[in-house]
């Protein structure tokens, strides 16, 4: 019984972003950042959270519309 894939066959599948050595540097060095600062500077973080909310709406825009594959041309 085959396994269900979603990579073409003999396409070697590429570890994501997040599976790298840097991408868990990355993520370890995010939440000791993130940890200090609501710890530390809990009113700054509360002060500028607004704007940080307002600031996700265009960039969560941007970024999650990268797989829908908008651009028209040819037939499917």
């Amino acid at each position: 019984m085959p396994t269900d894939t979603h990579e073409p066959a003999g396409r070697p599948t590429q570890a994501g972003f997040w599976r790298t050595r840097t991408g868990v540097a990355f993520g370890i060095f995010a939440v000791a950042l993130a940890a200090y600062l609501l710890f530390s500077h809990t009113a700054h973080v509360f002060q500028w959270l607004p704007f940080g909310l307002i600031l996700l709406c265009p960039l969560m825009h941007v970024f999650m519309h990268g797989g829908h594959n908008h651009g028209g041309g040819g037939k499917q």
